[in-house]
């Protein structure tokens, strides 16, 4: 599951946020120094992060498992789980460089500065079923959303290799195969402007739709990803552009409400156990898990570019509110 949503204020800065909807929290906020050194799952290959990051994941004996953070250039990963679309090879090619599914985001955030820089580098991965790993992991079916400064929001699919790269000028992504289906089931919801239609709008651009509801469908109430990715759009399309960082937080927490799953184990076993934010101009990153009912911010700043080793920052995952106290006056 997992729904992703970005958002651009209308003073340029760019927010990018997600819901992890999973079976429970096994992950915390972390910071990733310059030069961090990993080994690949698939064939134990060492590789070394060139840039420092935050961002939401946990460590595991080869490396750290970065769910979705921001880097120190402003390039924005996220992970989510891909319905019946992932097209793992088996065989590596020895001229590319081969990853576990899982460790695409830690690759990205560490080796590039934005979408464009990525894009020039696509052909040179390949995502590697466990089938001949040296740690078996089994084919995790996961595609990833991204976006920079530039505003610029993708989708990196594998459906294909080198991996499919989708523009998403409208913001929103959930779990779905074939995005461009997703996209003309939209068109029952959103009056689209024009340009959007014509695939020419251009970046910054905070509206796809005209603001025009009338004899459009409204969206249903059920947490099944296309359910989702049509809420979270229509929802995104009717709310206010926000001016600042602040406003663009507090309104996209909003729209997190509307596909923020429940815990509801009797009738499904994911709910969504943490709510993210990045905002990729302060590289401040907004956390909070299911329970907590208020966000954490970790600030990558100059100081920890120096830094040399990991940090992890665990955040209770307990109910967490101030108290009026009623005596003084």
């Amino acid at each position: 599951m997992c729904t992703s949503i970005s958002q651009t204020a209308s003073n340029g800065t760019h927010v990018f946020a997600r819901t992890m909807d999973w079976s429970q929290l096994q992950s915390s906020l972390l910071f990733i120094p310059r030069n961090y050194k990993w080994h690949s799952a698939f064939d134990n290959k060492k590789h070394t992060s060139q840039y420092a990051m935050i961002g939401v994941g946990h460590d595991n004996s080869s490396q750290i498992d970065v769910l979705d953070g921001v880097n120190e250039y402003g390039l924005s990963i996220q992970k989510l789980t891909f319905k019946n679309g992932s097209k793992l090879i088996v065989n590596p090619t020895n001229t590319k460089t081969s990853l576990a599914p899982f460790e695409l985001p830690l690759y990205l955030l560490g080796c590039f500065k934005s979408i464009a820089d990525i894009e020039g580098h696509l052909a040179e991965i390949q995502l590697m079923s466990g089938k001949n790993a040296v740690k078996s992991y089994g084919d995790p079916e996961l595609h990833y959303a991204a976006m920079d400064p530039t505003g610029r929001t993708i989708l990196l699919e594998p459906t294909e290799q080198p991996l499919k790269l989708e523009e998403n000028p409208v913001g929103v992504a959930t779990n779905v195969f074939d995005f461009k289906k997703q996209l003309e089931r939209l068109e029952a919801y959103l009056d689209f402007k024009s340009e959007f239609s014509e695939q020419y709008s251009p970046l910054g651009t905070t509206k796809v739709s005209t603001g025009h509801f009338a004899g459009k469908k409204v969206p249903s109430s059920s947490y099944t990803p296309s359910a989702r990715f049509i809420r979270a759009a229509y929802y995104k399309e009717r709310t206010d552009t926000p001016q600042d960082e602040t406003n663009a937080i507090v309104s996209t927490w909003h729209l997190l409400n509307s596909v923020s799953v429940p815990k509801s184990k009797a009738y499904q076993r994911n709910y969504s156990v943490y709510r993210a934010a990045a905002c990729l101009e302060s590289l401040t990153y907004y956390f909070e898990p299911y329970n907590r009912l208020g966000i954490t911010t970790l600030k990558l700043t100059k100081k920890m570019l120096r830094w040399e080793k990991p940090h992890f920052y665990p955040v209770a995952d307990r109910l967490s509110t101030y108290t009026v106290n009623a005596d003084k006056i």
